[in-house]
């Protein structure tokens, strides 16, 4: 059995977004499964913007993050839920990302120039929403937002394999489809994946 923290990533807490019901559809099927689930919901906490490097650097993770930073620290495995926004993931999950995983927490630097990965063993699924569909991001556009994400941001604190589920034209989804998404999701949580 594992221990799956899940982070909610839409900045919008309206109970109707996609990503939610994706989010809880997983936190169901992981607990139905017998995994132990913390969630996260990024849009009810205060997440200010680091503006400077040395505030990122040596200041302090916000206290109001603090049981988050331990989420993502005591899970086995993590679920980032997001909707595509420019190409990438929203700015207040952008924002959270960069308080919980300061140096000290999920990197330490040290004197051979390439720092220490904190969070290795840990597994990462991204989901993610968007309007147009998935092949379209992927071909067309690289993924490039994912890309970066995974490598610029996961990895480079240890975290891994990534793996992606993305859910294209979301506007234009009949309820069949949201259904076989939900249950997708489901399935993925009871399976710890």
């Amino acid at each position: 059995m594992r221990k799956i923290t899940i982070l909610q990533g839409h900045p919008d807490n309206d109970p109707a977004r996609l990503c939610r019901a994706l989010a809880a559809a997983y936190a169901e099927g992981a607990r139905a499964g017998g995994h132990s689930v913390k969630e996260v919901d990024i849009a009810r906490l205060d997440v200010p913007f680091l503006r400077t490097q040395n505030d990122f650097e040596l200041g302090l993770m916000p206290e109001g993050l603090a049981e988050a930073g331990e989420a993502l620290a005591w899970a086995d495995h993590v679920v980032l839920v997001f909707p595509l926004w420019l190409g990438t993931l929203p700015a207040l999950a952008k924002a959270f990302l960069e308080q919980v995983l300061r140096p000290g927490t999920a990197f330490r630097y040290n004197d051979g120039g390439v720092p220490e990965k904190l969070l290795t063993g840990r597994s990462v699924r991204i989901v993610v929403t968007m309007g147009m569909p998935a092949f379209i991001y992927r071909w067309w556009y690289g993924a490039h937002g994912l890309r970066g994400l995974e490598r610029n941001i996961l990895s480079f604190v240890g975290l891994g394999p990534i793996r992606r589920s993305l859910f294209g034209g979301v506007g234009t989804a009949n309820e069949e489809k949201r259904r076989l998404w939900l249950a997708r999701m489901a399935s993925l949580g009871r399976e710890g994946r």
